[in-house]
């Protein structure tokens, strides 16, 4: 069994190690994207959450078994109230080295004060349009400035903040451009990120992170950096002149299944190994019957032994409610 410090790794099958949680505090959205939740939700009853205590307790225990980094997500996460003082709170969990937060940026700028405090490590912020009304198409509501000053505000602030952009033909890619020159006016990187053929995303006409970079470089001379910049799989690149890195998240066209670190646990408290497969447990029913410490670790090494080899995004379209990104976390 391999080791992380001084505790156990958690590993799969195939020698993975699992140290990244992306970890879902609500289903509940201010927004309705149309790729996303464009839709009427059924979401989960307040009292089928996972408490923040329960999920403090469970992040104290992976991180005794190796857990390092935690992505707080949802839903939108700044919708649960407490979750500024819930980030605090991992931060002082030992072992945990990063906290960081993903969020549509419609409230960010009311818990920005917050959030500094609590020490949070980095925030992700999703924009799909720089034009209003391409915005209000996709997400179903006004807001882009007041979005955008949040992000500027957030790197103002000395936290490290990324713009994440689901690109799509016809609707936001001749944007791309307009998005990059954010990483050169300042050092916020922007990543544009695959649409993944998932719920109401099958509906949608891809574009694959080759096709964007291409039509970046016909303006600038971007240069792949090698760097891994947080907790994920992108791959980024720099420009002369640029404060910021522009990065590509080719989850369809590339995969980077081989040397995944993640699993994810949702508001609800299902434990799922991988966006693609429904495999995983119910460790908030774990939690709640009774079970020990150790019992319950167990069947999480079970679990995540048993992690698939990787999507199959590819072979099958992902349509059913529980492949929903907003019932995942994203």
């Amino acid at each position: 069994m391999g080791t992380t410090g001084d505790c156990r790794a958690l590993t799969d099958s195939r020698n993975r190690v699992i140290e990244y949680l992306r970890l879902s505090v609500t289903d509940r959205c201010n927004l309705h994207c149309a790729y996303c939740m464009p839709g009427k939700c059924d979401y989960e009853r307040q009292n089928e959450l996972l408490s923040w205590g329960e999920m403090e307790y469970i992040c104290r225990m992976l991180s005794e078994e190796g857990l390092k980094k935690i992505k707080i997500t949802g839903g939108e996460p700044l919708l649960r109230e407490g979750v500024s003082e819930f980030i605090g709170v991992l931060k002082k969990i030992p072992r945990i080295s990063s906290v960081t937060l993903t969020t549509n940026g419609q409230l960010l700028s009311d818990y920005l004060p917050k959030l500094k405090e609590a020490g949070v490590d980095g925030v992700n912020v999703s924009v799909d349009s720089l034009k209003p009304e391409v915005y209000k198409t996709i997400t179903g509501s006004e807001g882009l400035n007041r979005v955008l000053e949040a992000v500027y505000a957030c790197s103002d602030a000395g936290i490290r903040t990324k713009i994440n952009c689901v690109t799509m033909e016809g609707v936001n890619r001749s944007e791309a451009a307009d998005f990059a020159l954010i990483a050169k006016d300042r050092s916020i990187d922007v990543r544009f990120i695959e649409m993944m053929p998932m719920g109401a995303g099958c509906l949608f006409k891809p574009v694959t992170g080759g096709q964007i970079l291409e039509d970046l470089r016909k303006r600038f001379d971007l240069r792949p950096t090698g760097e891994t910049r947080g907790n994920g799989p992108a791959v980024y690149y720099s420009a002369e002149g640029f404060q910021g890195r522009i990065g590509f998240i080719n989850a369809v066209s590339c995969g980077f299944c081989e040397s995944c670190n993640r699993m994810r646990i949702t508001a609800g408290g299902k434990l799922q190994l991988c966006l693609a497969h429904s495999c995983g447990i119910d460790i908030k029913e774990l939690l709640r019957s009774g079970l020990s410490r150790e019992e319950i670790v167990l069947k999480i090494r079970e679990a995540v032994f048993k992690k698939p080899a990787g999507h199959d995004f590819s072979a099958a379209k992902h349509e059913s409610s529980d492949s929903m990104m907003w019932r995942i976390g994203g």
